[in-house]
């Protein structure tokens, strides 16, 4: 049976560019917030989120407005549950699907942000987890996502922090150099071959 790997860091860590490394090695490689984004876009799930809230959260072509989404639910943990809440179980069942059309592959990775808090890691045989300090995950995020730090620190603060995630994983990749990650990841995939 093909086992699942998880794949997860914190904002900022790296972990999308790792696992973009990894889907070029052939292997399969599951993004769960790109098709959290697909599935979002769907006409029906539109208007389930949009119920959700008081306010008007569409821009002018009738399409969620994920920042808005964001500025709201990352200071409004409830309002964050409830998203989730409507949003999980739809991508759960998605990657259900793909795992079928995947199943003679010996392992694939679901790379997931948030997948400790969220119980992702029972489902999985294996977890890496990519670290960086915070001042780099920092700069990063600023320079990808034109936001300040207070903003930052809001998103932080709804994800474990990488001493608890360290505890739970099975490999941890600090990711500073991205050279020295690439090795990392090569010696992993290794592993995840033979075991």
């Amino acid at each position: 049976m093909t086992k699942i790997i998880g794949l997860t860091g914190g904002i900022g860590s790296g972990k999308s560019t790792v696992a973009k490394y990894i889907a070029s090695k052939n292997i399969p490689v599951y993004i769960a917030d790109d098709e959290a984004k697909k599935i979002m876009d769907d006409e029906n799930v539109v208007v389930e989120v949009q119920l959700l809230f008081e306010e008007n959260i569409l821009n002018d072509k009738h399409k969620l407005d994920r920042k808005k989404i964001a500025s709201i639910v990352f200071q409004n943990p409830e309002k964050l549950n409830q998203l989730n809440q409507l949003i999980h179980p739809k991508v759960k069942q998605h990657f259900k699907d793909w795992l079928k059309t995947h199943k003679n592959a010996p392992f694939i990775i679901k790379e997931v942000a948030i997948l400790f808090e969220t119980g992702g890691d029972k489902e999985c045989d294996k977890v890496i987890l990519i670290t960086a300090p915070e001042n780099v995950k920092m700069d990063r995020i600023m320079k990808r996502d034109n936001i300040d730090k207070n903003e930052i620190l809001k998103r932080m603060k709804n994800q474990l922090s990488d001493d608890e995630k360290s505890k739970k994983s099975d490999f941890i990749v600090q990711n500073i150099n991205l050279n020295d990650t690439f090795l990392e990841i090569d010696k992993i995939l290794k592993i995840l071959k033979i075991s």
